[in-house]
């Protein structure tokens, strides 16, 4: 799926963290929680599905509202599959556990929900994680380099004799033991790109979940330079707050449409140099 939107030229992944508090007020008049989550998501998807590689949902922003927030979210995965089929949905959990926990959130995720694409961390290691890999039809997408400012107090500690930051350890791990079914891929965040440049030099043409553009600061020139597969692609490129927080005003679809349009459109003109 994430191929053929790259052969069209499309990386923009928007990321749906929709935070009800944080909701124009005419997606707020559709009624409940629920109702207003789902209309806010829905209006967005219709207004930028023709310019996007994926959607990322974040089940942090649903799970808040308690079981408003889980319709609203099931609702919108159901809706993107059954209009948009062709765009793949990463569900942003960040899920890890041991292995019999783990075939719960394996569930969830995708027998129940429908999704496409999970996040996960790798600090259990891969026996633990092997519910998930073992869908090898299912994208797992394993944090090694995230984009918070305090990522480096853990990931980039030096590890064994080569001294190697333990996020590039993390990045080989996958590319080289992982990835038996050709399902895996990595979340690097933006704002690291010398740390992005590296990552793709160990795993090659693996695709890389990229977020931080946008709000946190991650820049275009720098992210798509770093980032890119020897094909040009590779990249699934997240802005969340920069798109779908373009406008609170009753315009915010058609501001999430613009903002997308200008990232994929610097995203483009990066690739063309």
């Amino acid at each position: 799926m994430l191929e053929q939107r790259w052969q069209q030229g499309k990386f923009v992944c928007v990321g749906l963290d929709s935070d009800y508090e944080r909701l124009p007020a005419i997606a707020k008049r559709a009624g409940s929680v629920e109702e207003a989550i789902f209309v806010f998501n829905r209006e967005i998807i219709d207004a930028t599905h023709d310019l996007v590689c994926a959607y990322k949902p974040n089940s942090a922003f649903y799970e808040a509202q308690g079981e408003d927030g889980l319709r609203a979210l099931a609702r919108t995965v159901r809706y993107i599959k059954e209009r948009y089929a062709a765009i793949p949905v990463i569900l942003d959990a960040k899920r890890a556990d041991i292995g019999s926990t783990n075939h719960g959130y394996v569930s969830s995720a995708f027998d129940h929900l429908g999704v496409d694409a999970i996040t996960v961390h790798p600090y259990l290691g891969k026996e633990a994680l092997a519910p998930f890999l073992e869908r090898k039809e299912k994208g797992i997408i394993v944090l090694a380099k995230t984009s918070n400012p305090g990522a480096g107090e853990l990931q980039d500690l030096p590890v064994g004799e080569a001294r190697e930051p333990l996020y590039q350890v993390v990045a080989r791990h996958i590319a080289s033991d992982w990835n038996a079914q050709g399902n895996c891929a990595l979340v690097i965040g933006a704002t690291y790109p010398a740390d992005l440049a590296k990552v793709r030099a160990l795993i090659g043409d693996m695709p890389i979940l990229i977020p931080g553009i946008g709000a946190q600061g991650g820049e275009i020139a720098a992210t798509v330079t770093a980032g890119k597969d020897s094909r040009g692609w590779g990249m699934i490129i997240n802005s969340s707050r920069g798109i779908i927080y373009a406008s609170h005003g009753d315009d915010f679809a058609g501001a999430s449409r613009q903002a997308t349009e200008q990232l994929s459109a610097e995203i483009s003109r990066q690739l063309s140099h």
